[in-house]
């Protein structure tokens, strides 16, 4: 059966989807609704966590463990049969692949189970290293000055007969640029066999280390020396190998590592699904966030005052206006009207939102909104937004529901009541501590200097990562440069005796960022003490990993 007479088929379906070199913002729009949409996804060991982050809470996941000359968690046969079995039994597969499925990834293997299967398959086309890793790394694979063609080979196809399993005698003559991919293990034998097949020793090459990432690493050299400069450096896997005139250009056009926070560890201790913006302009500006939340969210353990609050909130007379400080307000108050079938969007109370971030995920789940304070008057303070309600809103004899975590503050709800309001404030959700591995997991990465940077997205981040640090930890984090969402964090900060390096002069995660990147613009010799730290961190890791 070919895959374009699959369309009778009445089991699942099943989507190759290149996940790209890296960086989860090269991903296809195509690729990324798939993943929402899946029931089960099936992945490489290199696919981010910011994509998988995409899937469904319901999705299965697995790990399928390719990477390179590793051993792999699962053979290609025992993929390839998960792949066919979870679409016959009608579920949605996404089989997510490194790069590009059929550049190297035998997509086109399971393409064809899926076909002798008469399950109908999609393949969606990823971002190859071949290109991306060189790209980030300023070097094209064709330039009309130096190079007309490239060839791209795979480095490993036979790791135990190099020489004989690849002709790269003939492919280092067959094209102006040579891309290898995975053959870091087989360096040395690819680099002589291509000499001796007459392509001269000085030209130039380099190996890209994690393409497109904060982590991304280059070494150039003549193709000769390449071996062992590689070597000194101590470049690894995930890898790219570029030999041609092209590597000459890279002194010129490099980009990536001009990023101002490139190659910098910073901290997010917000969740990922709250903190997608954040991420994305961390990412953008060459940073490595490294995500480990110091709060979770729950619902309240006694739904019942919420409960009463949303069916007042419909039926009228009781409220005239609901003020949400969050957006996780926001997402709680709505899921619980879900579940109860109360319906919000028919109440006549106003909307008010804190800020740009909150009206939006009002807007998402189809509520008005009717307030939101003025940018550029610091949008998400809790005084600010006081202040922009009295002048919008006759507030004397006025009634405002505030729903809020457990530990809200009372900003709003003393404010409102001196101005001859009543306000009511109902727990939608509650902060817990995070979970211990992620605790240890932070505490090991700040004592060992992996960790320059700390962000701090709200008061209650500051007082569950502070108390659970001791010695070394909390030491390094004194030392650290810490950022804050905004003054009331900076506040919190400093009453356990952190001094915040980074506060942004209005309140959010996107100007936490663009604070931080101007610290570094201003601070560029900080910027390399904290990236020189954490290289040794990484290397005193990798002594203590073969030691053991």
């Amino acid at each position: 059966m070919t895959l374009a007479a699959q369309g009778a088929s009445s089991a699942g379906r099943v989507a190759l989807v290149g996940a790209g070199p890296g960086d989860p913002e090269l991903i296809t729009l195509r690729g990324a609704a798939l993943l929402r949409d899946a029931d089960v996804i099936l992945y490489d060991e290199l696919a981010c966590d910011d994509l998988l982050s995409l899937a469904s809470p319901t999705a299965e996941l697995c790990n399928v463990g390719k990477r390179g000359h590793d051993a792999p968690t699962r053979t290609q046969e025992d993929i390839q049969r998960m792949i066919v079995g979870h679409a016959k039994a009608g579920r949605r597969v996404v089989r997510l692949k490194g790069g590009d499925p059929f550049v190297f990834g035998r997509g086109g293997e399971e393409a064809t189970a899926c076909a002798e299967a008469g399950i109908p398959c999609e393949v969606v086309p990823g971002v190859s290293s071949a290109v991306a890793a060189l790209a980030y790394a300023g070097i094209p694979v064709t330039d009309r000055r130096y190079a007309a063609s490239f060839t791209v080979v795979t480095g490993h196809k036979d790791p135990t007969e190099v020489a004989q399993a690849t002709r790269w005698a003939e492919l280092g003559q067959g094209a102006d640029t040579l891309v290898v991919l995975m053959g870091m293990r087989n360096l040395a034998s690819i680099v002589e066999q291509i000499i001796e097949g007459g392509r001269a020793g000085d030209t130039p090459a380099a190996v890209v280390m994690q393409g497109s990432l904060a982590a991304q690493r280059c070494v150039v050299a003549p193709l000769r020396d390449l071996p062992g400069e590689v070597a000194r450096a101590g470049l690894g896997a995930p890898a790219a190998i570029v030999i041609g005139d092209v590597v000459r250009l890279r002194d010129t056009i490099a980009w990536w590592e001009q990023a101002p926070l490139f190659g910098l560890r910073v901290l997010v201790t917000r969740s990922r699904a709250q903190a997608g913006d954040m991420l994305r302009a961390l990412r953008a500006a060459g940073a490595e966030p490294v995500v480990a939340p110091m709060i979770q969210l729950e619902p309240p353990e006694d739904p019942a005052p919420l409960d009463r609050a949303l069916d007042a909130l419909v039926a009228g007379g009781t409220y005239d206006a609901v003020v949400f400080a969050s957006s996780n307000a926001v997402r709680f108050v709505c899921a619980r009207a879900r579940e109860r079938g109360v319906a919000l969007d028919q109440s006549d109370a106003r909307i008010i939102c804190g800020g740009p971030a909150t009206a939006a995920a009002a807007l998402e789940e189809g509520l008005p909104v009717h307030l939101v304070p003025r940018a550029a008057a610091g949008a998400g303070d809790a005084a600010t937004l006081l202040g922009e309600i009295e002048r919008a809103l006759p507030t004397k004899g006025a009634s405002f529901l505030l729903p809020r975590s457990q530990i809200g503050r009372d900003v709003l709800h003393d404010g409102l009541r001196a101005a001859g309001a009543e306000a009511s404030p109902v727990t939608a959700y509650r902060t817990v501590p995070p979970e211990d591995d992620v605790q240890r997991a932070v505490a090991d990465q700040l004592r060992t200097g992996a960790l320059g940077v700390v962000s701090f997205t709200s008061p209650s981040t500051v007082k569950n990562l502070v108390e659970r640090l001791e010695g070394a930890s909390l030491e390094a984090l004194r030392t650290a440069v810490i950022t804050t969402v905004g003054p009331t964090t900076a506040d919190a900060c400093r009453a356990v005796g952190l001094e915040p390096s980074v506060v942004p002069e209005r309140p959010g995660g996107l100007a936490l960022v663009a604070a931080l990147v101007a610290w570094a613009q201003e601070n560029p010799e900080e910027v390399v003490r904290l990236r020189d730290q954490q290289d040794q961190a990484a290397d005193q890791l990798a002594v203590s990993k073969e030691s053991r």
